[in-house]
């Protein structure tokens, strides 16, 4: 993934949260370190097992994480958008992950070589406090879908998954397959197309071949589970923003 020359139509970097949330000082000091990157929607930012050389910062746009089995099956574990970071493993002391960052929906990140990652780490400032803050939200998510992949219909998954889907982005809309969604979720296809044909039914959403357009997002939050706020809370607590950082 190659970096790309900076235009004035670039999104910001202060659109991502982490980057939003740092004090003046050190977003100024990492700032001249920041490579903006397009995100395609179909690229792989990482696949399993790939040495994580960068920390792409999402300013927009939707990354799936997510495990593929031996047998080719897969299961996601997280979504991340501006809210966050792919490349944990490059401030946690390792340099690998076993699982793959799929981008789901096209968008922008700012991307800090692992070098420069490592110098601000030292510093045990700001950004270090503020990376392990998401990597807690991060794990809430993952535990609480692992939860929800266990526990809860297909029907109140794929609520809890374009809900998040939509959090991430500007639209009441979504250009994606039943096949991805349940690829994602690690269920049947036809279970899936079962959920969304009563969604559809109820008024809740309106599907055609490889959209879905959410009509009544309200109706939409009535019928997913718990999970759905448990993890939209994890972020909304866990991540400070601007002026509680610069406190610190």
């Amino acid at each position: 993934m190659d970096a790309i020359r900076p235009s004035t139509a670039l999104p910001s970097p202060r659109q991502n949260e982490l980057l939003a949330a740092l004090p003046r000082w050190d977003y100024e000091r990492l700032l001249p370190k920041l490579e903006p990157v397009a995100l395609p929607r179909g690229c792989c930012v990482y696949g399993a097992g790939d040495r994580e050389k960068y920390l792409y910062f999402v300013t927009a746009g939707v990354v799936s994480r997510f495990y593929v089995t031996e047998s080719g099956e897969s299961a996601e574990f997280a979504l991340t958008g501006s809210e966050g970071v792919i490349g944990i493993a490059s401030f946690l002391g390792g340099e690998r992950m076993p699982s793959q960052a799929l981008v789901l929906r096209s968008g922008f990140a700012y991307r800090l070589r692992v070098d420069s990652l490592e110098t601000e780490v030292e510093r045990h400032g700001a950004l270090l406090r503020l990376l392990l803050r998401y990597t807690e939200a991060l794990i809430e998510q993952t535990g609480q879908i692992a939860l929800c992949n266990r526990r809860h219909s297909v029907e109140q998954q794929v609520c809890r998954w374009v809900l998040s889907m939509l959090d991430r982005s500007d639209e009441d809309e979504l250009s994606v397959t039943q096949a991805l969604i349940a690829e994602m979720l690690g269920v049947r296809r036809e279970g899936v197309t079962e959920a969304l044909g009563n969604l559809q039914k109820e008024g809740l959403m309106h599907c055609s071949r490889g959209r879905i357009a959410v009509l009544d997002r309200r109706g939409l939050k009535a019928r997913a589970c718990e999970c759905y706020g448990v993890i939209k809370r994890a972020y909304g607590t866990m991540i400070p923003r601007y002026d509680e950082a610069a406190a610190c």
